[in-house]
């Protein structure tokens, strides 16, 4: 059955059967990998050399060799942290909200974008970690009865972070999951290796494409749509809090909690883009990921970042008219001090450059696009730098202002996180179905995409 998707809804460029589909999807699984793979995975494996050097080296001489200093105590590690739970973000809302809102463009991305967030949360965990300084202890950061009669803070906004983004990493591994039990059950009909239908065997559960099957997984994905969706909104907020509840001017402000939420989803849209770009180009997918679907991505990108823009704006306002003395200080010294070069990049490429989406014909071109996604992932993480270091580097005494240098070994973690990030993103699409065949099916076959195996 040939299907035409273009004029209702351009999913699928040109005319493909539902064979084809499951071709292109299962092809880079049923394949050997091409040269443009191991280029990328060679550059993203380098990258990853460099942090596990830099972070060994770091446990062998302390977390002296980094920046941080008084009073910059908080610097590269928290920074990082919050840059990746943000890139976390994008994942289940693009599968979970626009799935509960029946929003069909998003079966093309959604599996991606879910893996993005388990890995995003992956390079988030370990910053809190090191920043400890003594990682072999952190088991007695949990919060567990023992000998010792020590117990954590439930008090502090840091334990919460930690019971939200281990809930949030939780509900978003089994939605991924249990996304993935169909095409598990297609791989495993389909392959001819006996190891690979041993693991999809196993991975499927059973599944044979019944009618009660699809019944049950549809509760159950819907169910898990349902968690996640409040997710998105906790897990960010909670990590304001970091900031938020404290006393320190610049961090103590209301606003918080929504401008997290919205430089989040901004954040991590911009980094779904970025990578998709690649690996639809990398593997051959640029029928089935296609601009329409990088278009639509792209206007969220410039609503999202009109949302920042006006936060940047609002907590200037809202620092004058407090007429609190030190909030209107921490804000001139952000825009014009020491670390105004770091704030006016943050502003240049959070407000300004996604204003080029207004434009169709930009919000259509692959390098405008790619320009565009890569300036505003520097912008989110200046914005953290900035909230964090130019609070922090001149509080209330004078007397006890410093200035926060980062050294290489900072620049060397933050550039491994980076390459383990891309590197699982590309093992990802090497061994598991990165477009889910059985939504794309049941979209292509006119079905809703949780019922094809009813039809």
């Amino acid at each position: 059955m040939n299907v035409d998707l273009t004029k209702e809804m351009p999913l699928i460029e040109g005319r493909l059967t539902l064979a084809q589909i499951e071709e292109i999807i299962a092809k880079p699984l049923d394949t050997k990998p091409n040269k443009k793979y191991f280029i990328a995975l060679s550059i993203t494996l380098s990258l990853l050399l460099i942090g596990a050097t830099a972070l060994l080296i770091s446990f062998y001489y302390g977390v002296g060799l980094w920046g941080n200093n008084q009073p910059v105590g908080w610097a590269f590690p928290i920074v990082n942290f919050v840059f990746w739970v943000g890139i976390g973000h994008a994942g289940t809302l693009i599968s979970a909200i626009l799935f509960l809102l029946r929003q069909k463009w998003r079966t093309a991305i959604a599996r991606f974008a879910e893996a993005m967030t388990i890995f995003a949360v992956i390079c988030a965990a370990i910053f809190p970690i090191i920043h400890t300084g003594r990682f072999w202890l952190a088991g007695y950061l949990m919060p567990y009865p023992n000998q010792h009669n020590l117990w954590v803070n439930f008090t502090s906004p840091l334990l919460w972070d930690v019971f939200a983004v281990s809930t949030y990493f939780t509900v978003s591994l089994v939605f991924w999951y249990v996304g993935l039990i169909p095409d598990f059950a297609v791989l495993r009909d389909r392959t001819s290796s006996k190891i690979k239908k041993v693991f999809y065997t196993v991975f499927s559960l059973g599944w044979r494409n019944s009618h009660r099957n699809w019944q049950h997984y549809e509760k159950a994905y819907t169910l898990l749509a349902g968690f996640a969706t409040p997710l998105v909104l906790s897990v960010h907020t909670i990590v304001s809090f970091d900031f938020a509840v404290s006393i320190m001017p610049g961090w103590h402000t209301t606003i918080f909690p929504p401008y997290f939420v919205a430089g989040a989803i901004f954040s991590g849209f911009a980094m779904v883009v970025t990578v998709l770009i690649f690996v639809r180009k990398i593997f051959d997918m640029e029928q089935l990921i296609t601009l329409d679907h990088l278009d639509k991505m792209n206007r969220i990108i410039l609503a999202t970042g009109m949302m920042v823009g006006y936060a940047y704006g609002m907590e200037f306002f809202m620092a004058w008219y407090s007429g609190v003395q030190f909030e209107q200080f921490v804000f001139i010294n952000r825009a014009f001090g020491p670390y105004a070069w770091a704030y006016w990049i943050m502003v240049t490429c959070n407000v300004v450059f996604p204003q080029l989406f207004w434009f169709r014909k930009f919000r259509r071109s692959i390098p405008v696009m790619l320009v565009v996604v890569i300036f505003v992932n520097v912008g989110m993480w200046f914005e953290r730098f900035v909230i964090t270091v130019t609070s922090l580097h001149r509080d209330y005494l004078p007397s006890s202002w410093g200035y926060y240098t980062p050294t290489l070994y900072d620049f060397g973690i933050l550039i491994g996180s980076f390459g383990l990030f891309f590197t699982l993103v590309l093992l990802f699409v090497k061994t598991l179905p990165s477009v889910s065949i059985s939504e794309i099916k049941a979209v292509a076959d006119g079905a809703q995409p949780t019922h094809h195996g009813s039809h």
